[in-house]
This record gives C-alpha cells, sequence and structure tokens, in this order.
C-alpha cells in the first residue's frame, strides 16, 4: 500500500526552542563571570530574559497559551528570584522537584475530568482525524471505552511527572553546593539547567510516545481503522482514489 505524506504547516523549530530557552541560559549563568565580567545577579538577569523573551514572542505569534510553557516560564522566573534574593540554596532542590510534580499533578487530575490531558495532547485535529475517529465510535458504541482508554493513558502518562520530579530534586542536590548570590551558584546553576534538560524530556518523551503507540494500538480495534487513516499526514492510495471519484 502507497502512504504519501502531506504538506504539513510550519512548526516550531526545536533547535531555537532548545537553545533560547536551555543552552543561552546556561552558558550565560555559567560563564557570564569568565567571560564578560559580569556579577551574578547580572549575569541571572540576563540569562533570564533569553527564555522570557522567547515565551513573549512565541505567544504573540500562535496566539496560544501552553499550560507546559507558563509552568516552564514559572519556573525560570522562581530561579531567578531564589537568586537574586540570595534565599537558601535548599530551595532550588525543593523548586526543581516541585515543578515537574505541580505538572504531574494536573495531569494526574484531568484524568478524572471529561478532559483528560492526553486527549488534548494527541487526540485533536494537528494529530489525529478526530472526526472520523468519532464516527467510528459512534457506528460501534465505542464512545464509553474510549474515554476510559483517555484517563488511564492520562494516568501513565503523570508517572512521568513522578520520575521528573525525583530525577530533578536528585540533580540539583548534587550540582547545587555554594550558595545563593555567588558566582559560583550561578555556574553550578547553569550546568544544573543545562543536565536537567534530557532528566526531564527524556523520560516525558518516551512515556508519551508509548503511551501514543498504546492508545493508537486500542484504537484500531474500537474504530476498525488503521494507524494511516487515523493520524494526520498519512494518506493512503485507497484515500486517493475516493477523492478522485
Amino acid at each position: 500500500m502507497e502512504i504519501k505524506i502531506k504538506k504539513q504547516k510550519k512548526r516550531e523549530n526545536p533547535w531555537l526552542n532548545l537553545g533560547f530557552n536551555i543552552i543561552l541560559p546556561s552558558l550565560i549563568m555559567s560563564k557570564a563571570d569568565d567571560w564578560f565580567g559580569l556579577s551574578s545577579t547580572m549575569a541571572l538577569i540576563i540569562a533570564l530574559l533569553f527564555p522570557i523573551g522567547y515565551g513573549l514572542l512565541d505567544f504573540i505569534k500562535s496566539r496560544k497559551c501552553n499550560i507546559f510553557s507558563i509552568i516552564g516560564f514559572i519556573s525560570i522566573l522562581l530561579t531567578g528570584v531564589i537568586g537574586l534574593l540570595q534565599l537558601p540554596k535548599e530551595y532550588i532542590a525543593i523548586k526543581e522537584a516541585l515543578v515537574p510534580a505541580l505538572i504531574g499533578l494536573i495531569v494526574f487530575c484531568s484524568a478524572f475530568t471529561r478532559h483528560p490531558l492526553i486527549k488534548m495532547l494527541l487526540f485533536n485535529d494537528a494529530i489525529m482525524h478526530v472526526d472520523r475517529i468519532n464516527k467510528r465510535l459512534q457506528e460501534s458504541n465505542n464512545q464509553a471505552m474510549f474515554q476510559k482508554l483517555l484517563s488511564s493513558s492520562t494516568l501513565k502518562f503523570s508517572l512521568s511527572f513522578l520520575l521528573s520530579a525525583i530525577l530533578n530534586y536528585v540533580l540539583a542536590c548534587y550540582f547545587i553546593h555554594s550558595e545563593t548570590g555567588t558566582v559560583e551558584f550561578n555556574k553550578e546553576l547553569g550546568r544544573m539547567t543545562f543536565w536537567s534538560y534530557p532528566v526531564i524530556v527524556l523520560p516525558c518523551t518516551i512515556i508519551l510516545m508509548v503511551t501514543l503507540v498504546g492508545l493508537i494500538k486500542r484504537l484500531e480495534k474500537l474504530t476498525h481503522l488503521t494507524w494511516e487513516e487515523m493520524l494526520v499526514g498519512m494518506q493512503t492510495e485507497s484515500d486517493d482514489h475516493s477523492k478522485e471519484s
């Protein structure tokens, strides 16, 4: 069966996202004193400007508020406040664990509502043919089973944030040894920020992909559709013939 890929809308560049939100702030916090002779306070302020500016530009461009972007912004802001107010270094470890834990709690609670978070992430028009799937679910009277599937998938996804919370706390305890407001603290914070990205993103990405595969396999049984027929951007040869006729 021949599979053709439809032209997709232009998506956000993940390298720009990574550069402005992680790499540049990490470099500034780690090397600002050595390279530019900046104070720890000034280095922290400049480092915060990159993710804040990127987040604002992305909001202006897309006109959409993403809950994970908002929580990420709050995380960066809390980091800056802890550093600028020279709060005890233990606050960093607590903050690093608290942010993914809060995300996980939001995801977990959404599983018991009519709109589980996994529905927003995966079951939308940008990823799946929602109308086609809903039609098949209605025809087979499997709407209730599908709702249970979304809830269970959301619960599985929430576990990734619990894992990230634990790993982030360990990471902060490993890297942060100096008192806040010092050059050494900013360097340690930069190294921790750099390594926290794969620590939190990798497990979430892996679990999200496993959840997506499981969701699609269950949907295939509930709707009798193939994954090519469910995913946006995948068009089979039979679809082309039906359109031409």
